[in-house]
């Protein structure tokens, strides 16, 4: 059996062998740059600049190579907990080559290296560096996964007490062949109930949780039953401090915005509740609108002529008004108008509101079309450019819909400390129209606490390549 406690030394020891390797690689990437630009087929492309031998450009080499390993140091690349995760890491290679771009030519321009750097030979690094370090680093990952050493890396953990979401750990643990952490089993906190089956096995009870810790070489002890007293969590707060075990809660009284949840003191008392969204902060908040304005006036402008020609087939199929004007729930429960391409008939609502079904008999023969390819949500551009709604956000609901959903549906509302948006991370995974409205909920909860800009990206690509459950 290994050593109680390797892995850190051992997960520290693979971090400085991927920073090193990708220095090397990056390096290497960037030389296949520079034999591309000033040697091999781009050499004819724009004009050379002076001083281009390679000798020159070797410590402009090095530098980018450093500033590449920084990069990816800066978006959290080099993080224990994505050793045994390769397929995480890809996405954040892109966004560090992406960085690293402005941050080569960006510093290059502004110090006027010596030679001057071309921006030819920078475009063709990000290509070439990008593929090696993907290329060293598959290797790497493969080897990992056959060494010895993935053993060493694994976390033994045990469950004290138990809980659903304790059940939900366990089986998204054990489900996962890649997961950094193995659950060893439980230990008893009360007595057991006979027809609760876990998908771990019994170690003990608490008052053998020191055996426990000892004998099985335990990492992190995982606390699920928030019933225990003081006394008893005390004891298994000591018992990990003394044994050099990591102690960790589940607080399943908090089941949303989790990664904005923080410890803090006020006047030296310990307060744990969630503090502010990564969306909510002012840069990124500034981001987001700034897109949202450049997206508006872009989508109004592009749309108008599309706006146009369904307007004459609407007008000519169903007369009556083009637009259809409805009040929807915007953020922190405040009402606005949205604007909508009439899709339906004038007395589709007649028997009050409800949702389109997949063959809906309401529709227009050019409302099936337009709801298919979402050409009825684009006059909310103009919600967009006014600040009533986003690009990217959860779909704004009634608010006689929403007075009955936020007493039957767990966490309905928190959807709304942002703005609705035009398409939202739900819609482009089909849930929309007659579809399961809590799977929706945790769907946009999902996307508000994961936010990013490249996720916004992401999201508006795929709203153009899908239209499931469009009726």
């Amino acid at each position: 059996m290994l050593g109680k406690r390797t892995y850190p030394r051992t997960q520290n020891a693979l971090l400085l062998v991927q920073i090193a390797g990708d220095a090397v690689f990056a390096f290497i990437g960037l030389a296949l740059g520079y034999w591309l630009r000033f040697q091999g087929p781009l050499r004819t492309i724009g004009i050379e600049p002076k001083d281009s031998q390679f000798s020159n450009y070797l410590p402009l080499l090095l530098i980018g190579a450093l500033f590449f390993v920084a990069s990816f140091g800066y978006l959290k690349v080099y993080d224990a907990r994505l050793l045994l995760r390769p397929l995480r890491i890809y996405t954040l290679f892109a966004k560090g080559t992406a960085f690293w771009f402005c941050l080569f030519l960006g510093v290059s321009l502004a110090l006027k290296f010596e030679p001057s750097i071309s921006r030819i030979f920078v475009a063709t690094s990000c290509v070439t560096t990008f593929s090696c370090v993907c290329l060293w680093r598959a290797g790497f990952n493969l080897w990992l996964a056959r060494s010895s050493l993935r053993d060493r890396i694994v976390q033994r953990v045990i469950i004290v007490g138990w809980s659903p979401d304790a059940d939900q750990l366990v089986h998204a643990v054990n489900s996962d062949s890649h997961h950094p952490y193995e659950v060893l089993g439980y230990v008893e906190t009360r007595d057991p109930v006979e027809d609760v089956r876990h998908p771990c096995p019994r170690l003990g009870t608490l008052d053998e949780l020191e055996t426990i810790l000892r004998s099985q070489m335990i990492d992190i002890a995982i606390v699920a039953d928030l019933e225990l007293s003081q006394e008893q969590l005390s004891h298994c707060i000591s018992l990990c401090e003394r044994l050099y075990v990591q102690f960790k809660m589940v607080p399943s009284f908090f089941r949303i915005f989790v990664s904005s949840l923080h410890l803090q003191t006020i006047s030296g008392v310990p307060v744990l509740g969630i503090e502010q969204l990564r969306m909510t902060t002012l840069f990124n908040a500034v981001l987001k609108r700034t897109v949202d304005i450049v997206g508006g006036l872009v989508g109004l402008t592009l749309s108008a002529p599309i706006m146009i020609a369904l307007a004459i087939i609407i007008k000519r199929e169903s007369p009556g008004p083009i637009i259809y004007r409805q009040v929807r729930t915007g953020r922190h429960g405040r009402p606005f108008t949205i604007l909508k391409l009439r899709s339906m008939r004038l007395d589709a609502e007649k028997g009050g509101a409800q949702w389109a079904v997949e063959g809906d008999p309401r529709r227009l023969k050019v409302g099936a079309f337009m709801r298919e390819w979402n050409l009825d949500e684009v006059p909310q551009f103009w919600n967009v450019l006014v600040g009533d709604m986003s690009l990217v956000g959860p779909r704004p609901e009634r608010p006689e819909l929403i007075e009955k959903f936020e007493h039957e549906i767990p966490h309905y509302n928190p959807r709304h400390v942002i703005r609705p948006g035009l398409t939202g991370w739900a819609q482009v995974n089909g849930l929309r129209g007659n579809t399961s409205l809590v799977e929706r909920i945790n769907y946009d909860l999902y996307y508000i606490e994961n936010w990013s800009f490249w996720f916004d990206f992401q999201i508006m690509i795929r709203t153009f390549i899908g239209n499931k459950n469009a009726y």
